[in-house]
């Protein structure tokens, strides 16, 4: 069963919960990210030079 739950607050892919598990993550800001815009935002955060 896939079920649509939102999208990326970043870049505005669909994401879903299927069979239960969703394929994105919520954030503390009450926003919700696909894994991509996820990775990215991790490595803006561990690079604050460029």
């Amino acid at each position: 069963m896939r079920e649509l739950v939102g999208l990326c607050s970043k870049c505005g892919k669909e994401l879903f919960c299927m069979d239960g598990f969703f394929n994105g993550v919520h954030t503390d800001e009450q926003k919700i990210l696909c894994y991509d815009c996820l990775e990215q935002e991790g490595k803006e955060n561990k690079n604050p030079q460029s």
